[in-house]
This record gives C-alpha cells, structure tokens and sequence, in this order.
C-alpha cells in the first residue's frame, strides 16, 4: 500500500520489555534499511519513551513489517504516530527541487543529532477557526511563519508530515538540529506568529539524541 504521491512516515517510541532481544532489535533496523527504507534511531530523555525508530517508506507494509520485527525484538511500543509526506497547500512559487525535497526527504542531516517530535492541529474554536478563513489570509499567515523558520535553516532541519484521518492530529513536526538549545529557540520564535499564536494546538513533546542503532542498544 504505497501513497500516490511522497512515502509514508512512522514513528515508534518504545521501552525495552522483559524478553528485549539486542541483537534481535539491530536485526530489525539493517533488515529494514537493506529492503530500502530510511530509519533513524534516536535514544530519548524523559520518562516517555526510551528509544524512538522514525521510519520512512515508499509501501507502508514496509513499515508495519518493521514494526512488528521491532516488538519481536522485545520493545514495547508505549506510543505511536502515522503520518506521510506531503507538500503544503501554502507553497507558492516553492521550485519543485524543493517540492521533492519535502515528499521525498534525504535525512537525517549530517552534523544534526538533536531531535524533537511533536503533533500539532489547527484550532476550529469560535472566532479562532483557522478552516473558516479565506485562502489568502492562511497563506499571508503561512508564509510569516515560514519566514520565521527559514532564519534557522542553518541550524534546524524540519519535516511536516501531514497525518488528517491518519492519526489523532493533523501533522507532525521532526526536528533535527545542531545543538538542543537550537530546538527549543526555534520553536519559541515561531509561536510568536499569527498562524501560530491564534490557531495551533500542540501535542506532547518529545525529545533525544541521534544515536546509531549499535550503540542505542547498549542504553537499553
């Protein structure tokens, strides 16, 4: 079941259970990897999540096999989320060089090793419903706040997957960046934007390290 148009997107948060399988869990991810897909390991801070595998794929079968080599492997899957490139609708004038770039994505980017996922919607609340104005005032919004962003393309790479009618929000948001600190300035400033500050609702926050699946399982 592939997409007509970019690859899905999967990201497992994970914690270790008692029959976790080291050598079964780097089996999982090279198995992965060689049948063509991008995985990305992270290991993770906080009580969430121990690990994250954020996986790309052109046929989300792929990724349920992953998915299912990874709780063989003995992880439990403490949380989840389903998501495909995309290209915004608020792209105007972007080159198709840069359009590729969004559905079919080359990451991680070498030198970015701290990473952050969080969901994000739109609000639909009275006198705040972002789906209840008109085209141009959303892409006047859009492009402030892609603005925003472009200060920090040194320093951050982002990745907006679209996840409607896939999962319980409407996007989700991969950061990697330099330094962690560059994660969290980046998503201060941007907040300050309209499109931002007055419509969007986020989800829990999640963050770690880019770590290379044969050291990632030694932390577990």
């Amino acid at each position: 079941m592939s997409p007509s148009v970019g690859m899905g997107v999967l990201h497992l948060f994970c914690k270790p259970g008692q029959s976790f399988d080291r050598q079964a869990t780097i089996n999982a991810v090279k198995e992965a990897e060689s049948a063509g897909l991008t995985v990305i390991t992270v290991s993770m801070l906080g009580h969430k999540s121990d690990a994250c595998f954020m996986a790309l794929a052109n046929d989300m079968r792929d990724l349920r096999r992953l998915q299912s080599a990874i709780q063989r492997a003995g992880l439990d899957i403490v949380d989840s989320y389903v998501s495909l490139t995309e290209v915004s609708e608020y792209a105007v004038g972007v080159p198709q060089e840069m359009l590729n770039a969004r559905l079919y994505p080359k990451i991680p980017v070498p030198g970015k090793n701290a990473f952050c996922f969080y969901p994000m919607s739109k609000r639909r609340n009275v006198g705040a419903n972002w789906f209840t104005l008109p085209y141009e005032e959303r892409l006047r919004q859009m492009q402030e706040h892609g603005h925003s962003g472009r200060k920090f393309g040194a320093k951050v790479t982002q990745l907006v997957t679209g996840s409607t009618g896939l999962d319980d929000y409407e996007w989700g948001v991969t950061l990697f960046a330099v330094n962690p600190d560059d994660l969290k300035e980046v998503v201060y400033t941007m907040r300050f934007d309209q499109a931002s500050a007055e419509y969007a609702e986020f989800g829990p926050f999640c963050m770690g390290m880019l770590t290379p699946i044969d050291e990632l399982v030694d932390l577990l």
